[in-house]
């Protein structure tokens, strides 16, 4: 016959019926509107790490921004969708374009209410010195405003030359709005430089997402703003991958290695400018309550453009991981050619899916990366990805150190081209405010080709052979970070 049950046999199980609650709820929790292999892997650590892993959620386990914000996206869209009732007809259903372009053109209206707009020309920039001249030249010009958004902005040897032009526009009576993500003005250096230079020349300048712990406790800290765009006058637009800084980011560990990031940006002009015009309203409608005209008069007739543009905004201000569903569909759609340049390849299992399959359907697929990287965990996240693609015939190259290669844009057969600020990793797809420019003219594609044969020229291509001999403790490391990047 058994004694009276001890107060340490009580507590056990009070602390097992404890952990079985948790879990319950953790599992109806993470189920709801989330992938499976990210509710697994919750689950998990809360499973094993019951006190870890519910701190851990209540911090980073809801990637949605806030009703407010959500409820101010949509009414924009909707604003947008009535404007544009009248462009996809007019734009649309070019003899030129691919005979699947259409459904992308429509997928991407549906999705971010912007239109595909014909007469378009983009100039691409690849030197870093030369990006700043452009933007500010075009400062120079500018009569009415200026709308400035990275998701790094910093006043420093090198963006100076920008900064003295947005001076100069201010002394014109033109109004200049700037937008830089919160966390990055904290994080980056000279962030009272940058904006006393902002307060002295009449510029207004709003952080993004502000990190606000008192009265916003519950959003993400990695919920973040990755935009980077410039309008002037809603004639000439700027984005790309460039953050507005020094190109060694600042970072000690970089200047000693030497490092320093290479980068691709592009001058739009015609009418897709007023649609990244309408990217900025939006944000700063967001961060200021106040919501800018969306109606522009008519561009003046100019030469002949052949360029079809569509502007693609995406983020947790959403309701969809916009830009995964048009890289995914793009390279499902391609016939014989896909390059894709991402500094940070860490994909959802869709598009990793559908690169594996481009490659085993025989076509001509190349991703570039870089041989280095910056982010150690994603460094490592993304190269557990490689052998299925390698074996698949999917060509990688590295490019070589001490470059970083941060520029983000996708190539498909001789037609379409994105160029934006998204690169194919969990933050960018579902994470982080971002913006893709899809445009179809074969003379533009042409251009970017010559770009990736740049790319190609100064990396090495990694083969199936060199990966499966690498050392075992790469191979776990790897495989251990691809873990983490499902915790979303």
């Amino acid at each position: 016959m058994q004694g009276p049950m001890s107060s340490f046999d009580a507590w056990g199980i009070v602390l097992l019926a404890a952990h079985v609650i948790v879990i319950l709820i953790a599992a109806f929790s993470v189920s709801a509107n989330r992938k499976p292999s990210s509710a697994i892997a919750w689950l998990l650590v809360v499973i094993f790490l019951p006190l870890l892993g519910v701190i851990l959620y209540l911090l980073i386990g809801t990637a949605k921004l806030t009703r407010s914000r959500r409820d101010k996206q949509r009414f924009v869209t909707e604003r947008l969708l009535e404007r544009s009732e009248d462009d996809l007809d007019h734009a649309g259903r070019s003899s030129s374009w691919p005979d699947w372009l259409p459904t992308m053109v429509t997928l991407n209206r549906n999705l971010g209410a912007l239109p595909m707009l014909p007469s378009n020309q983009a100039e691409l920039i690849t030197d870093y010195d030369a990006m700043i001249k452009k933007m500010a030249d075009d400062i120079d010009a500018a009569e009415h405003y200026v709308h400035v958004e990275f998701f790094i902005l910093v006043y420093d040897d090198t963006t100076a030359p920008f900064f003295d032009a947005l001076a100069r526009a201010r002394e014109r009576g033109v109004a200049v709005r700037v937008l830089a993500d919160h966390l990055s003005l904290i994080m980056y250096p000279n962030r009272r430089k940058t904006e006393q230079a902002l307060k002295d020349m009449g510029a207004e300048l709003r952080p993004m997402l502000p990190i606000k712990p008192i009265t916003d406790p519950r959003r993400r800290m990695d919920l973040r703003n990755h935009r980077k765009l410039v309008v002037i006058d809603g004639r000439v637009g700027h984005t790309g991958s460039m953050n507005l800084i020094a190109d060694h980011y600042h970072k000690k560990k970089a200047i000693r290695q030497g490092l320093h990031w290479h980068e691709l940006m592009m001058r739009l002009e015609g009418p897709v400018v007023r649609e990244l015009d309408a990217v900025f309203v939006t944000d700063w409608y967001s961060e200021t309550d106040q919501l800018l005209p969306l109606d522009y008069p008519p561009l003046p007739a100019t030469q002949p453009r052949r360029l079809d543009a569509q502007i693609l905004p995406s983020g947790p201000s959403f309701d969809n991981d916009n830009n995964l569903k048009l890289f995914a569909a793009t390279i499902q759609n391609a016939r014989h050619r896909v390059s894709v340049t991402s500094p940070y390849y860490v994909p959802d299992e869709t598009i990793q899916k559908a690169m594996v399959t481009a490659g085993s359907r025989g076509l001509d697929v190349e991703l570039f990366v870089s041989e280095i990287s910056d982010q150690f965990m994603v460094y490592h996240a993304q190269r557990s990805y490689y052998e299925e693609l390698l074996r698949a015939g999917v060509k990688i190259f590295l490019y070589r150190a001490p470059t970083v290669l941060h520029a983000k844009h996708l190539s498909v057969d001789d037609d379409v081209a994105m160029i934006g600020t998204s690169n194919m990793d969990i933050r960018s797809l579902s994470l982080h405010m971002e913006l893709m420019v899809m445009m179809s003219g074969r003379e533009l594609v042409s251009e970017l080709r010559m770009v990736e044969d740049d790319y190609r020229s100064k990396s090495r291509q990694l083969t199936l052979g060199e990966w499966l001999r690498r050392p075992r403790r790469q191979k776990a490391l790897d495989n251990v970070m691809r873990l983490t990047s499902a915790l979303m």
